[in-house]
């Protein structure tokens, strides 16, 4: 049978438990957080983008682009199939799981999450146990060390100490540090899960970028290989009239010489298109020396797209919401300086069992415990506190500033993205008039040249003056679309600050 604890022992652990509980209670009820309170600052913002501008200036009646209607309809995730581009889908998914850069920053917010779930555990106690076994032996020689270590009659003895102790230590928040230093950890994981996507936002732009670049290279390897061909049969013409002695050895050396001008800058076109589509393989994950992209026509339509207004810009920008959710963590951080101030208290507990023997350990005879409580304020630290104090408020502030600054740029962006896409549209109208007139000028020039009219130079006046202005056209339809890019990249690519965890 086991036996039964003292009429004492029973009191002294009743007093212990008594005095542990009005500890903890007092502890949680005298709880209080100090430090500063948190409230988003105002930011600037306008009611209304000015470079949208009236509808006079903006109707289709100039070839201008128009925003989309509703302005609040922005499509949400895949902001990139607003290009109706089925390659270019693939390749942005391909993007979202391969990207080492997503990758890399993924797992910097992991990082942070687990700092968070590290700073939680400070409002839990702090268990500890360190259990032992010793067994002691003395000759018929030795002093008395202990007790149980006598010697009789010259005799050697043994003996064994098993010992199984739990330590506990508590440290209540009374003054809101541990929730404090939370709260900084869990706005840091929410910076680092913004950056995250402004990253993402980042490189999927990219991919539209370079996509609608490679496929401008593909338009004026086009453009330039329909260039050569006609500069061939042209030649072959000038030749045919000099053989005939209608013609003469000038027009035929012009046309040549055309030929091979068009012909060298058709070879060029193939570096630049090399570099994009490298560019893209990276983005994707995947070696350049293993990628490649089939030949296209540069046929993606220009979206309409929905801007809203400046105010929705703290709302959907990943990086306005990075910029204030670093506010709020300085903040919490200055509610951990201000902590500094104010005592501590640590509550410790004891409690275990000590034997001789591994079957008697258990027992209640075997039992031992302590309680304590300590606290701690700091008399004198040399304005440690204070400064620690000023450098919170001081990076409070200039998070603010940051924030601020980060809004006013962000809507600069959008602004001059929207003056660019505006500029364009109408720069494409007047081109395409540009292009046609001048086809008629060649067809012109060509015919008189063939009538016996005109010199064989009237002719390639008019096949540069067309091949300036469709590469031009062309230069400028990928101009346009990667505005567009830019523009939704600008307005926060569809996503949104409740997706924040």
């Amino acid at each position: 049978m086991i036996a039964r604890p003292c009429a004492s022992c029973r009191r002294a652990a009743r007093a212990g438990k008594r005095l542990l509980v009005a500890a903890c209670f007092g502890a949680v009820l005298g709880a209080c957080s100090v430090g500063p309170r948190y409230a988003v600052p105002q930011a600037p913002a306008a009611p209304a983008y000015k470079e949208i501008g009236p509808v006079s200036h903006r109707g289709a009646d100039d070839g201008a682009w128009q925003p989309a209607q509703p302005q609040d309809g922005a499509r949400k995730g895949k902001w990139w199939e607003v290009f109706a581009e089925p390659e270019l889908d693939g390749l942005e998914d391909r993007l979202n799981i391969d990207n080492q850069s997503i990758a890399q920053y993924f797992q910097n917010f992991l990082a942070a999450r687990a700092q968070l779930q590290a700073a939680r555990a400070g409002f839990f106690p702090t268990v500890s146990t360190n259990p032992s076994f010793a067994r002691n032996g003395q000759g018929s020689a030795a002093a008395t060390t202990g007790a149980g270590a006598a010697v009789a009659g010259g005799v050697r003895t043994t003996h064994n100490l098993v010992t199984l102790p739990f330590d506990a230590s508590w440290e209540p928040d009374l003054w809101g540090r541990i929730a404090s230093t939370l709260r900084e950890y869990q706005f840091a994981a929410q910076v680092s899960a913004a950056d995250l996507e402004n990253l993402r936002l980042t490189e999927q732009a990219n991919l539209a970028v370079f996509y609608f670049e490679l496929r401008g290279q593909d338009a004026l390897q086009d453009l330039y290989d329909r260039t050569v061909d006609a500069d061939r049969s042209a030649l072959a013409y000038a030749r045919a009239q000099s053989a005939t002695g209608i013609g003469n050895d000038e027009a035929v050396a012009q046309a040549e010489i055309t030929l091979e001008n068009a012909e060298v800058a058709g070879i060029g076109i193939a570096a630049d298109r090399a570099v994009y589509e490298h560019a893209i393989a990276t983005l994707i994950g995947q070696p350049a020396s293993n990628f490649g992209l089939a030949v296209r026509d540069l046929a993606t339509p220009m979206p309409a797209i929905p801007i809203g207004v400046p105010s929705q810009l703290l709302q959907r920008r990943p990086d306005i919401a990075a910029a204030e959710r670093q506010l709020a963590r300085t903040n919490a951080a200055a509610g951990v300086a201000a902590a500094a101030y104010y005592p501590s208290l640590v509550l410790t507990g004891g409690a275990g069992f000590e034997s001789r023997s591994v079957a008697s350990l258990l027992a209640l005879p075997a039992l031992f415990w302590s309680l304590g409580a300590s606290a701690t304020e700091t008399l004198f630290d040399g304005g440690l506190r204070s400064a620690n104090t000023a450098q919170a408020t001081a990076n409070y502030n200039s998070a603010v500033a940051a924030y601020r600054q980060t809004v006013l740029s962000a809507m600069e962006q959008v602004e001059d993205s929207l003056a660019t896409v505006r500029v364009l549209s109408r720069q494409l109208a007047r081109q395409e008039s540009a292009v046609a007139a001048a086809r008629r000028y060649l067809s012109i020039a060509t015919s008189r040249y063939q009538a016996g009219l005109d010199p064989y130079l009237n002719v390639i006046n008019a096949q540069t003056t067309l091949l300036g202005d469709e590469q031009t056209l062309i230069t400028l339809r990928v101009s346009e679309l990667t505005a567009a890019t830019q523009l939704i990249q600008a307005l926060g690519g569809g996503w949104d600050v409740a997706q924040l965890p």
